[in-house]
C-alpha cells in the first residue's frame, strides 16, 4: 500500500524550498547566492529573513530522509540493476545534460553580474556557454548529490546482503530515535570550517555529501520501517514543541548571522533544531496527512519536475526586478512568489509535452498521463 503521507511531505517541503528561495534571492546575512539585500545588515535587518534560519537546517535533510525511504521501498520491488538505472536517468541526466539544454539559462543570471563588469570580455561565444551551464546548477545539486549517495547506498546494501542490520534497526525506540541527532551533529562535523580560498573546500562545502549521506542512509535503515513511523507519529507534538522551543533559542540568539556557515550549521544547537524539525515532520504527516486527493495526486506527480525548472523563474525575475526597476522591496517579493508559484508548474507541463526536452531535462522517457 502506499503511503501518502511520505508523497504528501515530499511535495510540501519541495513548495517551502520554493518560497526559501525567494526570500533567500534578496537575502543581506551573507548567504551565498542570490543577488544581495536592500540595504547591509544590521541598518536594514530584513526580518522576512527570518525564513531562512526556519527552513534552511531541516528541510532539505528531511527531503533525503524521504528518498532514502523511498529507495529501500523501491528495491524491494525491483533489482539493484534496474533501480541504479531508474535513479541515473532520472537524476544523473537532469543534473548533467540539462544544464546544458535548459539551466544555461539560469546561469545567464548568475554570471549577469560578471559579465556587466566585463569579466566575459573576449572570451569565445563556446566558452560563456559552458560556463553559463555550469552555473546554472543551482538548487541541481540536490539531484547530484542523491545520485551519489544512490551509489553509495548500492555498496552498503552489498555489506548488509541480508537485511540483518536494517532489521536490527527497525527495533529503535522513541529515545533512541531521538538520540540519532547525534550522528546528524557528526555528519555536519565534516563540513571544513576555514574553506581555503581558491581551493574545492566551498564547493564541497556547499553540497555536503558527506553529511547528507547521514539522513539519506538513516531513511533506508530506519525510517523505512513501519513501527518507527508509527512510534514517530505518536510522538509528533512534544517533538514539534521541542523543536519550536529549540527553534526559537537559535533564531532568537544568531538572527544575522549566515545561517549556511559550517560554524553555525555545526553548532550543537542548530543541529538540535534541525533533528527535532525532521522527525516532527515526519510525524504530523505520518499521523494526519495519510491521504490523497486531486491537488495531492497533482502535486505527487510534478513536484520533482517543479523542483527541476523552478529557480529559473527566481533568478531571471528576481535579477530583473532588482536591477531595472525602482520597485519597493515588498512589491518585489509579492511579484516574485506569485511568479514563481505559477510559472514554475507552467514551465514543467511545458517541458514534460517536449520528447528529447523532457528526457534532457526531467529524465522522463515519456509523456506522464
Amino acid at each position: 500500500m502506499r503511503k501518502h503521507w511520505i508523497d504528501n511531505l515530499r511535495w510540501v517541503t519541495v513548495l517551502l524550498v520554493l518560497l526559501y528561495h525567494v526570500v533567500y534571492f534578496y537575502n543581506n546575512k551573507g548567504v551565498f547566492g542570490g543577488i544581495g539585500g536592500f540595504g547591509e545588515y544590521p541598518e536594514c535587518p530584513q526580518y522576512q529573513d527570518v525564513l531562512m534560519y526556519i527552513l534552511y537546517p531541516w528541510f532539505m535533510p528531511l527531503l533525503f530522509i524521504l528518498a532514502g525511504i523511498s529507495a529501500r521501498y523501491a528495491l524491494d520491488k525491483h533489482s539493484a540493476g534496474e533501480w541504479f538505472k531508474a535513479r541515473t536517468r532520472k537524476l544523473l541526466v537532469p543534473g548533467t545534460i540539462g544544464l546544458f539544454v535548459f539551466h544555461w539559462m539560469v546561469g545567464y543570471f548568475n554570471t549577469a553580474v560578471a559579465a556587466r563588469t566585463g569579466a566575459f570580455d573576449g572570451m569565445p561565444a563556446v566558452a560563456k556557454y559552458i560556463m553559463m551551464a555550469i552555473s546554472g546548477t543551482g538548487p541541481l545539486w540536490f539531484i547530484q548529490v542523491l545520485w551519489l549517495l544512490c551509489l553509495v547506498l548500492l555498496l552498503v546494501r552489498a555489506i548488509d546482503r541480508k537485511s540483518k542490520f536494517w532489521a536490527w534497526c527497525g527495533k529503535a525506540n522513541i529515545v533512541v530515535i531521538i538520540l540519532l541527532g547525534v550522528l546528524f551533529w557528526l555528519g555536519e562535523q565534516t563540513l571544513i570550517k576555514n574553506p581555503r580560498p581558491e581551493s574545492p573546500d566551498g564547493l564541497l562545502n556547499l553540497y555536503k555529501p558527506l553529511f547528507y549521506l547521514v539522513p539519506f542512509l538513516l531513511g533506508y535503515f530506519v525510517f523505512s520501517h513501519d513501527e518507527v513511523q508509527e512510534k514517530v507519529g505518536k510522538a509528533w507534538i512534544p517533538l514539534m514543541a521541542c523543536a519550536v522551543v529549540a527553534g526559537g533559542v537559535l533564531i532568537g540568539t544568531t538572527f544575522g548571522q549566515d545561517n549556511t556557515s559550517p560554524q553555525y550549521l555545526g553548532s550543537p544547537l542548530n543541529c538540535l533544531y534541525g533533528w527535532l524539525m525532521c522527525l516532527a515532520m515526519m510525524g504530523w504527516f505520518q499521523a494526519s496527512f495519510d491521504r490523497t486527493g486531486a491537488l495531492s495526486g497533482y502535486m505527487t506527480r510534478s513536484s520533482y519536475g517543479i523542483y527541476i525548472v523552478h529557480y529559473l523563474p527566481v533568478a531571471a525575475l528576481g535579477y530583473m526586478m532588482k536591477t531595472y526597476t525602482k520597485l519597493p522591496p515588498v512589491a518585489m517579493y509579492l511579484i516574485l512568489a506569485v511568479a514563481v508559484f505559477t510559472l514554475s508548474p507552467l514551465l514543467y507541463e511545458i517541458i514534460r509535452r517536449i520528447p528529447l526536452v523532457r528526457w534532457c531535462v526531467l529524465g522522463e522517457k515519456r509523456r506522464k498521463q
